[in-house]
């Protein structure tokens, strides 16, 4: 995810909401800001929205919150970034996710009319799950209502069943905008194989290539603009790209970083990214892991940011 830990003192809001007619969580603050909240009662239906979406708004920006890093593995490693891996696999093997953010955009970074993001809220019971103190304290103050997430939260299997028909993942013509996001891959691996993530790292990336063909992360892109430095908001800031939503929320991280990745394309990249050097690509990991490349896991830290 894209949330930092030493921004958790800023940009803390508590989103105003309302229940529609079908007994419907909506968060009046997401919705004017284009971004609709999902939950178990709504989830069928907003699939159906997102597959017609989808074909036209190809370029699907994501983010995740989860609660933390809670342990380490121990033992020996291969090296640094083998022992990356295996705090990412110890970690999203043990943890549940939070929420998913998605924002559809065209080749062009223009959004779809009305709503342009869905954040997908899982559930999640603070009283049987585990999490790490701040990450869930972050959380709270910026919005996230656990008790909500326990009552009406998507089950992450009838997530996985719809997802993998929508005609968003598996696909060749998708490209998946992201920022520092082994963790956030990692979840939805776990969720779509139902499954804890593979032992050796070269099996993580063979899994995120089939499901996602066509990645781009750009924590990993701002490696050749020498001026850019930092988490997302600082980013964002540098490149004047206007927060939309509550920061440390899923949807509204997405949206920021499906449009920071349109700015950073046009002042970096002359409006075409090598998709030799950069396609496939997550940072922190390690690079040599087949076609596309290799990268590997975002940072851990409260709900997903990076250490």
């Amino acid at each position: 995810s894209t949330s930092e830990l030493d921004n958790s003192s800023s940009d803390s809001s508590s989103a105003s909401s309302t229940v529609d007619k079908n007994d419907n969580y909506i968060s009046s603050d997401n919705e004017k800001c284009g971004i609709r909240d999902v939950w178990s009662s709504n989830l069928h239906e907003e699939f159906q929205t997102i597959c017609r979406v989808v074909e036209n708004y190809p370029y699907v920006a994501m983010d995740t919150e989860f609660p933390g890093v809670v342990a380490r593995p121990l033992g020996d490693f291969k090296s640094s970034t083998d022992y990356q891996y295996q705090l990412l696999k110890l970690n999203v093997d043990l943890l549940k996710i939070i929420q998913l953010g998605l924002t559809f955009m065209d080749g062009e970074g223009g959004l779809p009319p009305g709503i342009t993001t869905w954040q997908f809220n899982f559930k999640f019971n603070l009283g049987q799950d585990m999490y790490a103190e701040d990450s869930v304290s972050l959380l709270t103050n910026s919005g996230i209502k656990f008790n909500k997430h326990e009552a009406d939260g998507i089950d992450p299997d009838k997530f996985a069943e719809m997802l993998l028909v929508s005609g968003v993942v598996l696909m060749e013509n998708v490209r998946w905008v992201s920022f520092h996001s082994g963790y956030d891959f990692g979840y939805l691996l776990k969720i779509l194989t139902c499954s804890k993530l593979p032992t050796e790292e070269k099996d993580f990336f063979s899994l995120l290539h089939l499901y996602f063909p066509c990645i781009y992360d750009v924590k990993y892109l701002m490696k050749s603009c020498k001026s850019l430095k930092g988490g997302l908001q600082e980013v964002a800031e540098h490149l004047e790209v206007d927060r939309v939503g509550p920061q440390h929320q899923a949807g509204s991280d997405s949206l920021l970083t499906g449009k920071t990745f349109f700015k950073m394309t046009e002042m970096y990249f002359e409006d075409s990214i090598d998709d030799t050097k950069y396609l496939g690509h997550l940072y922190g990991l390690g690079t040599n892991h087949g076609d596309g490349g290799g990268g590997g896991g975002g940072g851990g830290g409260a709900s997903g940011s990076s250490p």
